[in-house]
């Protein structure tokens, strides 16, 4: 048998790694569900009372806008 290429200590290591990468995945994608709910929330109260469903995604630029520049944020 030869001799094992990681070490115990370096599996440990490795392992820990893993499980950190994978919270910090975790929390980004809460993260991302916050804003996504947050913006959703944000369109429900600026549009109440109103008909039509909100739209949290921003369409593309019109070509009207693509001459004019950048519009401003608000």
């Amino acid at each position: 048998m030869g001799i094992p290429n990681e070490t115990e200590m370096e599996n440990e290591v490795s392992e820990a790694k893993r499980k950190r990468l994978a919270s910090e995945k975790e929390r980004e994608e809460a993260r991302k569900r916050s804003r996504l709910e947050r913006s959703l929330e944000e369109g429900l109260e600026d549009s109440f009372p109103a008909s039509d469903p909100i739209n949290v995604t921003q369409p593309p630029p019109s070509v009207q806008d693509k001459r004019e520049g950048a519009r401003p944020k608000k």
